[in-house]
């Protein structure tokens, strides 16, 4: 009835709803891994809290990567300001745990690759879905200008992945 995908789970759903062809969404996925390797070293953590207690703590290097739960949001950028704020969490008793990857998904470590990434997306066709599809930038359904639109998908490489939202779309389709 509707498809919803987390980040790179986000272009596959966009595949299966027809904004991308195959072949060009496996391209894609490849050429993200290059990109990622590419950019410095980083790194992702969980956090079990609310986002309302997590943002004061999150100083100049750390991007809010997602928010899956009212109180699951994962945190990326450079391992040194990570450790710092997993240090100050535990200091207040919250929860948190790494995400074993060494990449700053969804952060401003991102932003040197992001022209490559739009050189990309501006060289392949993209269609409106023609299956609902929610949008990981708004939480909505994803309107067919965003589906088009290469600065929607560099955007979503780059922001903040609204999951939570997404799912809470979805639970309100009929």
């Amino acid at each position: 009835a509707a498809l919803a995908g987390h980040s790179m789970g986000e272009n596959t759903a966009a595949c299966l709803a027809g904004v991308m062809r195959f072949e060009d969404c496996i391209d894609l996925v490849l050429l993200r891994g290059q990109l990622f390797d590419e950019v410095p070293k980083g790194g992702m953590l969980s956090i079990s809290a609310p986002l309302s207690a997590i943002t004061p703590l999150l100083g100049d290097d750390l991007d809010i990567a997602s928010i899956n739960a009212a109180e699951l949001i994962a945190v990326s950028g450079p391992q040194d300001a990570l450790d710092t704020l997993a240090a100050t969490l535990a200091s207040k008793d919250i929860d948190c745990q790494r995400i074993p990857i060494d990449i700053a998904a969804h952060s401003r470590m991102l932003e040197p690759i992001l022209d490559r990434f739009r050189a990309y997306l501006q060289s392949i066709p993209l269609s409106a879905p023609t299956i609902p599809l929610t949008s990981n930038r708004t939480g909505a359904l994803m309107t067919p200008e965003q589906a088009t639109s290469p600065e929607y998908w560099v955007d979503h490489l780059r922001g903040t992945v609204l999951f939570a939202a997404c799912i809470g779309t979805l639970a309100q389709l009929d």
